[in-house]
């Protein structure tokens, strides 16, 4: 089957109609998508030129684009719709149902979703990155105590995206500590970590994924065989279970379901 192209775009950041998008996408097997975003089309005359990407995509193709949209101007957003496109818009497909619903009219406002508009969720999520990044990798034991959770696990299991993605969407204080192969000799835990055990939660992976990720790093080295690879990962798996550590495989979990499994493993309450 040929391959079709499906544009995300939108008045802001895009990330809402690209997420929106490609969850719906992710339904249909056996087809490959082109994906491109257009975020910040704001005016006419920016949908106007985008409709003449868009009708260049289906002319090249002969295929109709898939157009997703979170355009909330009604005049921009019937531009794009005349396209040789199957224009999907998101608001017009549940503002209406909404505001039958609560008896109100929408705003018709650029959102603020993404944008800096509360201060003081901005500061909180500024300052949860802060905090991952310099908690990053047992980097540092200073204010550990100050952590909502402790990522542990072996090297590229997965600790660094995930603690980011914690800080950046939830406000989270996440730290990480990487278990070396000293720190697996036994099955106590780690000096740095010890004091807080109630906060650690696990990493694991299959060694065969682990590696294919070391492999990329450090290609040929005693770091990614496969040997010390599944020694590692079944060396921390005993501490986990010894311990009672809570812990997750990531192996073909994506950061998105990893962070709100531990959100939810860890009880732990959004900041923002």
């Amino acid at each position: 089957m040929a391959r079709r192209t499906a544009f995300f775009i939108s008045d802001r950041t895009g990330l809402t109609s690209e997420s929106m998008g490609k969850a719906l996408l992710d339904q249909f097997e056996g087809v490959t998508f082109k994906h491109a975003t257009y975020p910040f089309v704001d005016t006419p005359e920016k949908a106007r030129a985008m409709l003449q990407i868009i009708n260049a995509a289906f002319e090249q193709s002969n295929l109709k684009p898939l157009v997703f949209t979170s355009i909330i101007n009604p005049e921009i957003r019937a531009i794009i719709k005349t396209c040789n496109g199957l224009h999907l818009s998101f608001f017009d497909a549940f503002l209406g149902t909404i505001e039958r619903e609560l008896g109100l009219a929408a705003r018709n406002k650029a959102g603020r979703s993404h944008g800096i508009t509360d201060t003081e969720r901005y500061d909180a999520r500024m300052e949860a990155v802060n905090f991952s990044l310099n908690h990053d990798d047992g980097i540092s034991g200073k204010d550990l105590k100050d952590a909502d959770v402790i990522l542990m696990g072996v090297s590229r299991s997965g600790k660094t995206p995930t603690c980011l993605y914690l800080a950046l969407q939830y406000g989270i204080r996440a730290a990480n500590y990487p278990l070396t192969p000293d720190d697996l000799e036994s099955t106590e835990l780690p000096r740095m970590v010890k004091p807080y055990k109630d906060k650690i939660f696990g990493l694991t992976i299959a060694p065969e994924r682990l590696q294919a990720i070391r492999q990329e790093r450090r290609p040929d080295s005693n770091y990614s065989s496969f040997a010390t690879c599944k020694r590692e990962v079944a060396d921390a798996q005993n501490m986990f279970r010894q311990h009672n550590i809570p812990c997750t495989n990531t192996t073909d979990k994506s950061v998105e379901e990893l962070a709100a499994q531990i959100m939810q493993s860890c009880r732990l309450q959004r900041r923002f």
